[in-house]
């Protein structure tokens, strides 16, 4: 197996989001990223889906291209050989968000990382999804595992994945960042075969923690080391091609790690 990890769900645009404030606190949090062994970056700053199209569309996006392209400058002279690009998070808070500026792409591809407001998914979810890929968009969403109302039974994310969705783990999560509920969660997912992608969501601040590590152990604990390969390494690479991912197979784990799983999520 090689560290050849690729990234595409980061905060590292300065001062635009709750991520990284400066340049200096974005080289910081790329060296942690690099000697983690990602090789590949796509930062996406938070965005709301409802101004795409709008009348604050073209001024919202030329602070963004600002700020993008001191940071992408910096990154370019201090990590010449890494591949930095950008997308953003896409809040859906509109049923009909207009995606069809490539800027809200993940970094040159038909890719869209989509995630849902407050952390709860509307009830017309899967259609909204089906309607981005009908229009040519390969949504992804975020963190599924986060996400209130996903029960044991999964019926949500598999839901989304019918509608033409793929999904998105976060190491955190396997790491236990967000509690014993979310980290159950996520080791179903990967029990059912339904995720496709790890990312880090990092935040890009020098008090929070990188979890990129703590997640991979964790997963390759579980006997996971294959799952690693394609979800972190594979998939991603794969991704900055504008190619789909490959199928992760179904993570198998034994009676008393089901038994840990029923725990967390009842």
């Amino acid at each position: 197996m090689t560290r050849s990890y690729g990234d595409f769900h980061s905060h590292l645009v300065p001062d635009v989001d709750d991520g990284s404030r400066t340049v200096e606190e974005a080289l910081h949090s790329i060296d942690r990223m690099v000697s983690a062994g990602v090789t590949r970056v796509i930062t996406t700053p938070h965005f709301r889906a409802s101004l795409a199209g709008g009348d604050e569309f073209a001024t919202h996006m030329a602070r963004m291209d600002r700020q993008w392209n001191e940071v992408r400058r910096a990154v370019a002279d201090a990590y010449p050989h890494l591949d930095f690009r950008r997308g953003f998070e896409l809040r859906m808070d509109t049923p009909a968000p207009d995606l069809s500026d490539p800027r809200l792409h993940l970094g040159d591809t038909p890719f869209v990382l989509v995630e849902w407001s407050m952390f709860t998914p509307p009830p017309g979810a899967p259609e909204l999804l089906a309607r981005l890929a009908a229009a040519g968009h390969v949504p992804i969403v975020a963190h599924p595992e986060r996400y209130a109302g996903i029960d044991e039974d999964l019926d949500a994310p598999r839901a989304w994945r019918q509608a033409g969705a793929l999904l998105q783990g976060n190491y955190g999560s396997l790491a236990g960042q967000n509690g014993p509920r979310v980290q159950g969660l996520i080791l179903r997912m990967l029990a059912e075969g339904l995720l496709d992608y790890l990312s880090s969501d990092f935040h890009g601040r020098p008090e929070y923690t990188f979890y990129l590590s703590d997640g991979a152990e964790e997963l390759m604990r579980q006997g996971g080391s294959g799952q690693l390969e394609l979800l972190g390494k594979v998939n991603p690479r794969r991704l900055f091609e504008a190619k789909q991912p490959h199928p992760v197979p179904p993570l198998q784990v034994d009676g008393p790690v089901r038994r840990m799983l029923h725990g967390f999520l009842t």
